[in-house]
């Protein structure tokens, strides 16, 4: 729960009552007020507040006071589970669990049954999870057993969804005969059957549609107005009361009676909020796709026996058993077996993906042929699907530069609307000569405009047009909940994106910056020429550079250790090892300094290597990485190893050239190498022989020529780069750091 610049905990309240783009606005304006808020979101389409709090300042229960203040509601999210108890000897066990239990933080209801040996706790799961309330448990000196299951929750989206499609079909059935009553007096002029019936009619009618089937959209305008704020429904509001008071006032005065088209506007209105329900809806679908892929049971091995578990039971080093078709339970390594994985889940990739033992697998993908053995190595919220869940979270609480614009605009709307209906007003009243002659050139082709009414009633009807007609609603709506669809699709298909402003930075990207080891090239390079120099044999120069190269993590260093092993050379131990950022390694075989690296290192050491020069020139010519050997100041040979493209790359960077963006590889090669890889992929701008920490100022070089800079790696060096970039792209196959310093992950580690 970090950011680079300030440490704060983070909570996502989910918030009720909100009605437009202002209702978000009001609560996030009065939360980042607070002593004690570091930063607060609130997002208009997912009803959630994302907010980031010093905990020394602030508590939970101090913004959900706040966001009460201003007139709205933090919804409690509720989750009910059952397990059995062990270890309660009598009634009295019981009452002693029950009692620890309800002074958990969050815990909302515990029961304890002794005769049933069960417990059934409801929770906030937003405050405690299922881990904390079983821990409780132990600690009482009892214990948690069994885990039957969370009981299904009723989808609150589309219980809402409901409610607003069952208040817009109630306030149509009332509506419909309003207007089918009011086209007799626009085509006959004549109300039906009398004057008084007709205006008793449309009060009647009205009634129940603005102060029933409306009352939420008066109640949320009130309640606006007396906090100080302004939003879409206090313009509703203003609008169709003072329409609807005509109606009473037509027995006392000379006015038009608009009872019913207050009740047409609110239907309308009506309407659009079960419209906006329904993509709201859609919209939050992306989470609980998500949610619904984990596997729901897994077979574990007690005892040198299968047993099956709820998912939630697994820790980490159970082992799992998972048949062809099954779901694999959770992250974990393969220790027995092979077969082929459906990973499309995570990647996107259709193909099946081949394991082994040693291989890692992701939880919630199919297991498709042969019968595996996986030792757990992540549960609950550390798995992979746990943490694209919360990154998609995550990203549907960010805003994009664009919606922060909407809201500022939507900030100022309501009240300046406000103003321009009083002015309206006072215009019709102040000037009826020259607003009657508009109405009376409208009244030609708009038949329910009837300029021989009176000045009073023309006014109203032209300050309720203005306050109905203006909704910020679809400015306030549109970004976030595509930006919700967006993130969700992405995520089905294998693209995580962590910011919003992610999304709208692409398209201004000028640059894309690759890191080519790993990210263009597979990361497993191979040895391909070994040179003997100096009187020493390409055997001996393998066995010196394999001995001090065995215990290495460098992709290289590996492919030399690996080549050695694969010809039977066998290897020494070395002492003294050292790696030498960006030049190479050193270490001491049978007391002799044994040298490996590019010219500098050997510049640095004193090493002639000038012999080597058109070896190495040659072998850089081909995209080969050569390596320079030494045994005791001398210059024992040279080793070249090459990376191979992966198979996508260079169709990748073919299809981004030709949409017009510049694509560029930083790598620690030499240019010549640099440059013979940058042909093979079709690469137009190479940043070679940077070291790892000159990644940064490269980035920041190339921002102040060109522009906005997107970057893609895959290792703990890129990390910083990729944050400085622009947008920061990860490859999923590559280090937890890199991904958490990305903007965008993709997860199948393809171009």
């Amino acid at each position: 729960m970090e950011d680079t610049q300030v440490k704060g905990a983070k909570v996502v309240l989910p918030i009720k009552g909100m009605t437009c783009a202002s209702c978000a606005q009001t609560i996030e304006g009065a939360l980042n007020k607070l002593d004690g808020v570091i930063e607060a979101r609130v997002n208009f389409a997912t009803e959630k507040a994302f907010v980031k709090y010093d905990q020394g300042k602030v508590s939970r229960e101090d913004l959900i006071g706040r966001v009460k203040d201003v007139g709205y509601g933090v919804r409690q999210e509720t989750k009910k589970f059952t397990f059995k108890v062990g270890g309660m000897s009598c009634a009295s066990c019981a009452q002693t669990i029950e009692n620890a239990l309800k002074k958990r933080e969050g815990v909302l209801e515990a029961a304890v049954n002794f005769a049933t040996e069960k417990a059934t706790v409801s929770y906030d799961p937003t405050i405690v999870e299922v881990e904390d309330i079983k821990r409780v448990v132990d600690e009482t000196g009892y214990q948690a057993l069994g885990f039957e299951g969370e009981e299904a929750e009723e989808d609150e989206e589309l219980q809402r969804m409901k409610e607003a499609k069952r208040r817009m079909t109630l306030a149509w059935s009332l509506t419909a005969p309003i207007i089918l009553w009011m086209f007799h007096e626009m085509f006959t002029g004549r109300p039906f059957p009398n004057r008084s019936i007709f205006n008793l009619g449309m009060i009647i009618l009205a009634s129940p549609v603005m102060f029933w089937m409306g009352l939420e959209t008066l109640r949320s305008g009130w309640l606006a107005v007396r906090h100080g704020s302004a939003n879409m429904d206090v313009l509703i509001g203003m609008g169709t009361t003072a329409a609807f008071l005509t109606g009473p006032a037509v027995f006392f005065s000379a006015i038009e009676n608009y009872a019913g088209v207050a009740a047409m506007i609110m239907a309308f209105h009506l309407t659009g909020r079960y419209v906006e329900a329904k993509a709201k809806g859609r919209a939050s679908q992306a989470i609980k796709k998500l949610l619904e892929l984990g596997a729901k049971t897994a077979r574990i091995i007690v005892d040198g026996e299968e047993k099956e578990v709820p998912v939630e039971e697994v820790k980490v080093g159970d082992v799992m058993v998972v048949r062809p078709g099954e779901k694999i339970p959770t992250d974990g390594r393969v220790i027995e077996g092979k077969s082929s994985v459906d990973e499309s889940m995570a990647t996107g990739e259709s193909m099946p993906v081949k394991k082994g033992v040693g291989d890692e697998v992701i939880g919630a993908t199919i297991n498709q042929q042969g019968v595996l053995k996986v030792e757990a190595t992540k549960v609950g919220k550390d798995t992979f699907l746990s943490q694209v869940i919360k990154m998609v979270e995550e990203c549907q609480g960010t805003k994009v530069p664009i919606q922060a614009f909407a809201d500022r605009v939507t900030s100022y709307f309501v009240p300046t609307v406000l103003g321009i209906a009083v002015l309206t007003f006072l215009s019709w009243l102040l000037f009826p000569g020259t607003f009657r002659a508009i109405g009376e050139w409208a009244s030609a082709f708009i038949p329910w405009v009837d300029p021989t009414l009176g000045v009073i009633s023309l006014a109203i009807f032209a300050m309720v047009a203005v306050l109905v007609i203006a909704c910020p609603c679809a400015l306030g709506l549109a970004t976030p909940t595509a930006l919700m669809v967006g993130s969700g699709m992405g995520a089905e298909h294998g693209i995580l994106i962590r910011t919003g402003e992610a999304i709208q930075t692409m398209k201004d990207v000028h640059t894309i910056v690759f890191d080519k080891t790993g990210t263009i090239t597979k990361g497993k390079p191979e040895v391909t020429d070994v040179l003997g120099m100096n009187g020493f044999k390409e055997e001996e120069v393998l066995r010196l550079a394999g001995s001090v190269e065995v215990s290495s993590e460098h992709p290289l260093g590996i492919a030399i250790a690996e080549a050695a092993r694969s010809r039977g050379i066998s290897l020494a131990g070395v002492s003294n090892f050292e790696a030498i950022s960006g030049k190479g390694v050193k270490a001491q075989l049978n007391g002799e300094w044994i040298l490996i690296g590019n010219r500098k290192l050997m510049t640095d050491e004193d090493i002639d290597y000038r012999s080597a020069e058109d070896e190495l020139s040659r072998l850089e010519e081909e995209a080969k990485t050569a390596m320079l050997i030494a045994s005791d100041g001398r210059l024992a040979g040279v080793i070249a190893v090459a990376d191979t493209l992966k198979d996508d790359s260079v169709k990748a960077i073919a299809e981004l050239e030709g949409m017009g963006l510049e694509t560029a590889m930083i790598t620690g090669d030499n240019l010549r190498t640099a440059e013979a890889i940058a042909r093979k992929v079709g690469i137009s701008r190479v940043l070679a022989e940077v070291l790892p920490d000159g990644k940064v100022a490269e980035i920041q070089k190339l921002q102040e020529k060109v522009g906005m800079v997107a970057m893609v790696g895959d290792g703990i060096n890129d990390a910083p780069a990729l944050t400085q970039a622009n947008v920061g792209i990860a490859i999923g196959t590559g280090t937890d750091i890199a991904i958490e310093s990305s903007d965008i992950t993709l997860v199948s580690g393809e171009l």
